[in-house]
């Protein structure tokens, strides 16, 4: 079968074009963002093994398996990372948090920012890439998944600072960061969008009855953390930007706001701590 015809089949099965795409280049063998090269190359042919491998992904899309997954990486910023199942994939909505971070921080100053519940190590390794000057600490209870953001950091040649704590638990009560962001778990317990979801880490997503528990935590905990001036971004669901502004204005951090996704969603909120 030629290439354009693997395609097609593909879209016809109800793969969206993107997802076919990146399946039919990792079956191929050929980096999942050289997308141009499938259309130079359109009437080359898949061998017999080929076919099977792509097959075999097809399926496990058709399943509900994330592409990320299924072919071991996801793009985030401009930066390639390595994903597995051990954390959530990256996705785009994520990166207001990066744009927001890299206002409050400028190109010419030495900042610190500590990214809590790193997983992948998107929003810190983001950070990092754009501000190298900045002290960037990568931190999440799970050691696995702590693997996975040191492991893109030395893939991307980025000089971090990795540990394994549960949320600010490890974390030393002597150091003050200059930004803390965070993208926490805070969908509710139950919630009927989590079947969507059933391939990635349960205890990325939920946090207890209406999904605020670990942005409360976060919240209470920060200030102890922060130095004077510092802020406190947290990305939250799409309805509960009220809710997170009004527990950050209880713990007495000013100039709160929140900030859009690229669908125009409140995504983003956060404070400076006075």
């Amino acid at each position: 079968m030629k290439l354009h015809a693997a395609l097609q089949a593909l879209l016809d099965k109800g793969l969206a074009r993107l997802d076919a795409q990146i399946l039919l280049l990792n079956a191929l063998g050929q980096s999942t963002n050289n997308r141009a090269w499938l259309m130079s190359h359109d009437t080359d042919e898949l061998t017999i093994a080929q076919q099977q491998t792509l097959d075999g992904l097809t399926e496990r899309r058709i399943k509900g398996e994330p592409v990320a997954y299924i072919v071991g990486n996801k793009e985030f910023f401009g930066l390639n990372l390595a994903v597995t199942k051990d954390v959530l994939v990256p996705r785009p909505d994520t990166e207001c948090l990066v744009e927001w971070a890299l206002e409050l921080i400028p190109a010419t100053q030495t900042r610190s920012l500590l990214d809590l519940g790193t997983g992948s190590g998107a929003i810190g390794l983001a950070m990092k890439h754009a501000r190298p000057q900045t002290e960037v600490s990568l931190v999440d209870a799970s050691q696995t998944a702590l693997a996975v953001a040191c492991s893109n950091a030395i893939s991307l040649g980025l000089a971090v600072h990795g540990l394994q704590s549960n949320w600010f638990e490890s974390v030393s009560k002597t150091e003050r960061f200059d930004v803390i962001v965070s993208n926490p778990p805070y969908i509710a317990d139950g919630d009927a969008h989590l079947a969507a979801l059933a391939h990635e880490p349960l205890m990325a997503l939920t946090s207890g009855a209406d999904g605020l528990d670990a942005i409360r935590h976060i919240v209470r905990e920060a200030p102890a953390h922060l130095a004077r001036g510092g802020w406190l971004l947290l990305e939250h669901g799409y309805d509960q930007a009220a809710a997170v502004r009004e527990l950050l204005t209880q713990q007495g951090f000013g100039q709160v706001t929140s900030r859009l996704d690229l669908n125009g969603i409140p995504r983003c909120s956060g404070g400076k701590l006075k």
